[in-house]
């Protein structure tokens, strides 16, 4: 793996990160109601608005996350098509009861992974109140606990694997409006839990494939962008567990793992900087505010005047108390007293701590007007001539930083709060967040982490019990382990990177269906759909609606007439447009005369490429032959008779 910037040293810091990997279930209904899964709209028969409020535990007490999304203030809009939502997504119908297809795949992964499986499946609630599940929880329940991976030498702990149902599909989020759509809602997953049992970004993508590769093994598992999402939870020594959540691809896992990593060793250094000044709790740190909306009336920086603002607001035909919060356009100055050179301290690579306070004001306050804020530490040049009357204004001396933040009147002053949030957590070192994923390795705020507050039994759905008879006919039906196969494979010479794009992709089951059916030779079957195809696919070649039957007789005709290998890609093309293979065979049969044409060929050659250079006239030779015989006659006999023929010109 290329070396990430700037380097980190993971064993000095104590580096660990465990996976939450979701993987849709290729099941034909959801997973408490009969509405289709996996079928997506684009357009929507109806909508929902809905608020959500937190509600007690069983323990009578409320979760942290679930009150910072009732502080958000948000207004949730659902787009619902007849054709794959019913009431009970919307929490108008009590469920019906579980799926026990998805059951069965959620058993089949445990078995795959040794888990003890339990005695009865009780289905809980688990609450989300971003706006993501109607109902404000999404049922779930564990299978399976206690089972492990082979892993680079070692083993790598599987903590729980559980059915769940999906949630809804982000449309839109702005200001204090978010937008879904419920065509995913309610789609069976299977959620795989390992322990933090790895020390490095690499291992994070390598154990993110591996569970993959189990996943699919199975052929239960939907494939495809989206179907399958993972969870990354990291820590460093001294920091706390933080989730960069809905990662969609294994290989943005590196930079991401690496990024958080620094983030944390900088919180913690941010941390012992500002004990040594004496800010040690919530009661040692004062943020003061200033209203400098007249001041801020004649800014060459465009956000703080309100005419831009109105301009910006018609722009995005945002509405007052919906998309927008409450009150007039306000410009407000937050005066952080003592904490000058704090705003530009490191985070992330290429993020000052200015970007922690930018993520909570985006999605507490609802101002996601870009910039979000200025600041004192990198203020903007061209108006660099404005920042010391506004320090003024908000009483700042030589020690204090400074903030400006824009708005609706109600929004300004929720981020005010929210920015001495984010500097009372820093006094603690790390918070338990769940981040945002990005492309290019870094990650932003989006919400608390949850905690066991939020979890409690559904007393709408009766528990299913897992017989022994149930598990053991599982048992018998269950495919090679990919770690399995792949040493299979490789005795066989196929490489690692092509067995594990087989297994991946699907197409190991087929390759051992080949093999054991036609007595095709592994390894060449193994390229065959593993590499070969995998060109034609590129090209825009439908391989994927060949039959399985169909390529198992083609293995059979090259069993029989091993010079149709020459010839895989035009069958391969043409069985694709759906041409019957016996049709196609017919027109590979053998010229009995074909070596009468060899001098012609040999001729072509020669005009086209002979300067005297023996090894260029056999191969310009042999190309023009094979152009005509290739798939009707054996390379090795076209090859020695133009060899013969070029020797006897000598």
């Amino acid at each position: 793996m290329e070396p990430l910037d700037p380097p980190l040293d993971y064993t000095a810091v104590g580096l660990i990160s465990g996976l939450e990997v979701h993987q849709q279930l290729l099941t034909e209904r959801k997973l408490f109601c009969h509405c289709p899964a996996g079928r997506y709209t684009r357009t929507h028969d109806g909508t929902v608005l809905r608020h959500m409020r937190p509600t007690l535990s069983e323990l009578g007490v409320y979760d942290g996350t679930a009150l910072m999304e009732f502080k958000t203030k948000k207004h949730i809009v659902y787009l619902l098509n007849r054709a794959n939502t019913c009431t009970y997504e919307m929490d108008d119908t009590p469920p019906f009861p579980v799926n026990q297809a998805a059951i069965d795949v959620a058993i089949e992964q445990c078995l795959m992974l040794g888990c003890d499986i339990v005695d009865e499946v009780h289905i809980a609630r688990k609450q989300y109140l971003d706006g993501s599940i109607p109902t404000g929880f999404q049922r779930t329940a564990i299978v399976g606990v206690n089972g492990q991976l082979p892993f680079r030498g070692r083993h790598l702990s599987i903590t729980q694997v559980s059915v769940e149902e999906d949630s809804c599909r982000e449309v839109s989020d702005r200001g204090h409006l978010i937008v879904w759509r419920t065509d995913r809602l309610g789609m069976p997953l299977i959620e795989t839990v390992t322990g933090p049992d790895l020390r490095t970004p690499d291992e994070v993508e390598e154990a993110i494939l591996l569970v993959g590769r189990v996943c699919r093994s199975t052929g239960h598992v939907r494939v495809g962008m989206g179907a399958s999402r993972q969870d990354v939870n990291v820590s460093v020594r001294g920091g706390r567990r933080v989730e960069i959540k809905g990662v969609p691809q294994a290989g943005w896992a590196p930079r991401l793992v690496h990024g958080e990593a620094w983030r944390q060793v900088n919180l913690l250094r941010l941390r012992d900087e500002l004990h040594g000044r004496g800010f040690r709790a919530a009661a040692d740190l004062r943020v003061e505010t200033a209203d400098v909306t007249a001041l801020a009336a004649v800014s060459r920086l465009a956000p703080l005047c309100a005419e831009n603002w109105e301009a910006f607001v018609r722009g995005q035909s945002r509405r007052p108390d919906f998309e927008l919060g409450p009150g007039p356009f306000r410009v407000l100055a937050v005066r952080l007293v003592g904490l000058a050179g704090t705003l530009a301290w490191p985070t992330q690579p290429r993020r000052t701590f200015a970007d922690e306070l930018k993520g909570r004001v985006r999605v507490i306050a609802g101002l996601d007007q870009a910039p979000i804020l200025f600041h004192s530490e990198d203020w903007p040049p061209a108006a660099a001539d404005e920042l010391a009357p506004l320090r003024a204004a908000a009483g700042c001396g030589e020690r204090d930083g400074l903030v400006v933040v824009w708005g609706p009147e109600r929004d300004v002053r929720t981020a005010a709060d929210e920015i001495r949030l984010r500097y009372v957590d820093a006094t603690d070192g790390v918070p338990n967040e769940t981040r945002q994923p990005f492309v290019d390795g870094s990650t932003d705020f989006e919400r608390i982490l949850p905690g066991p507050d939020r979890m409690y039994p559904d007393t709408d759905s009766p528990p299913t019990r897992v017989t022994r008879e149930r598990v053991d006919g599982l048992r018998t039906t269950l495919p090679e382990r990919p770690w399995e196969r792949e040493s299979r494979y490789a005795t066989a010479g196929v490489p690692i990177h092509v067995a594990h794009y087989l297994i991946r992709r699907g197409g190991a089951a087929l390759v051992d269906r080949v093999v054991d059916e036609a007595g095709a030779d592994l390894r060449f079957t193994a390229f065959f759909f593993g590499e070969r195809l995998k060109g034609l696919r590129r090209a825009g070649v439908d391989v994927d609606a060949v039959a399985a039957d169909a390529w198992v007789a083609l293995f059979h005709a090259i069993a029989a007439r091993p010079e149709l290998r020459e010839a895989w890609a035009p069958l391969a093309r043409r069985m694709a447009a759906g041409e019957a293979l016996d049709a196609v065979l017919g027109e590979f049969t053998a010229q009995v005369d074909w070596r009468a044409g060899l001098a012609e060929w040999m001729q072509a050659a020669e005009r086209e490429a002979y300067d005297g250079n023996r090894d260029r006239l056999l191969r310009h030779a042999t190309g023009k032959a094979m152009d005509a015989l290739r798939g009707r006659v054996f390379a090795g006999l076209v090859t020695e008779a133009v060899r013969a023929a070029v020797e006897a010109k000598a």
